[in-house]
């Protein structure tokens, strides 16, 4: 879902930025911000605010997105040369029948939902992208499915990089409630690392978002310049730019880059346009906002060890 501000937000936002920008550079790197300036720049006047990986300066960032997984059924993996797995990929915008002037349309499509790794072995996702063990067994969890450089179209995976499924460590799927999973791979993971949950409390309203995950199955996107809505027992909404594909992606506190929850449902993606169909685009404030499982909800059933 696109973001647009009302004019009076895009005046107050272009003054902050102003600001920002006057600072100096030894500034910006001590803000304890996840996102330079230049990243959180892109969303400031309401615009789609996804970002590949080879658009994104901060190095803290881009370990977060590392550490995140594309969920890919395992039919679409086809055995290649060497270390390489090729990667059964469509045109997104073919799939999906976007018109010509959506963004990412002619990227390459594959994964069904996304994850984030939270221990060595160990798959944060949202409970209805896996709720059964054939469905578990079904998926590989892919580390790297990124556009790393401007022009590329990943359709190929180092077999390194390629998990599957071992056990279901916990499901929960409750309608208007908390939807997550954990999963326990086949082996531990080499080259990437956990990322960092909260470990008490949760979220409060207005606090700074961060989403990444594979919308639409498409590579890794990121975007800033979300915040903290409403707030539930087991879940809390925000302004997300999600798509589906993006139930399961970890959406971290902006300042803190720690998991706050995991994305799992949310407003309608796309509306027609003709005979296309285009993003559905919102108001910060308007429509019914995306749902974040809370970690808090997720914490009980991760293992002591973590």
């Amino acid at each position: 879902m696109k973001r647009i501000s009302s004019p009076l937000q895009k005046l107050m936002l272009l003054l902050g930025l102003l600001l920002i920008i006057a600072c100096t550079a030894d500034e910006k790197n001590n803000s304890g911000s996840i996102y330079n300036t230049q990243f959180a720049a892109n969303v400031i006047y309401g615009l789609d605010g996804r970002l590949d990986l080879y658009q994104i300066s901060d190095d803290r960032l881009r370990g977060l997105a590392d550490s995140t997984v594309a969920l890919v059924r395992t039919n679409e993996l086809v055995a290649g040369t060497d270390d390489l797995i090729n990667l059964n990929v469509g045109n997104y915008g073919a799939i999906m029948n976007l018109c010509p002037t959506e963004k990412y349309r002619e990227q390459n499509s594959v994964g069904f939902c996304s994850g984030s790794l939270i221990t060595p072995d160990i798959i944060l996702t949202a409970g209805h992208c896996v709720d059964t063990q054939s469905k578990c067994d079904d998926t590989a969890f892919i580390f790297g499915y990124a556009i790393k450089t401007m022009g590329d179209q990943p359709k190929t995976v180092s077999a390194h990089n390629v998990y599957h499924c071992k056990e279901i460590i916990k499901s929960i799927r409750i309608t208007d409630g908390a939807d997550f999973a954990l999963i326990k791979l086949d082996r531990l993971v080499s080259g990437y690392k956990p990322l960092l949950l909260r470990l008490d409390g949760e979220a409060s309203i207005n606090d700074p978002l961060t989403v990444i995950g594979n919308p639409g199955g498409l590579p890794t996107k990121i975007a800033a310049g979300g915040k903290v809505r409403n707030i539930s027992a087991d879940f809390f909404q925000a302004n997300l730019d999600a798509y589906g594909g993006s139930s399961g992606s970890a959406v971290f506190n902006s300042e803190s880059g720690l998991i706050e929850g995991v994305l799992v449902r949310g407003e309608m993606d796309f509306e027609h346009q003709g005979t296309c169909r285009v993003s559905k685009i919102c108001t910060d404030d308007s429509c019914r906002g995306e749902d974040v499982t809370k970690i808090s909800a997720i914490r009980p059933f991760i293992p002591a060890s973590y």
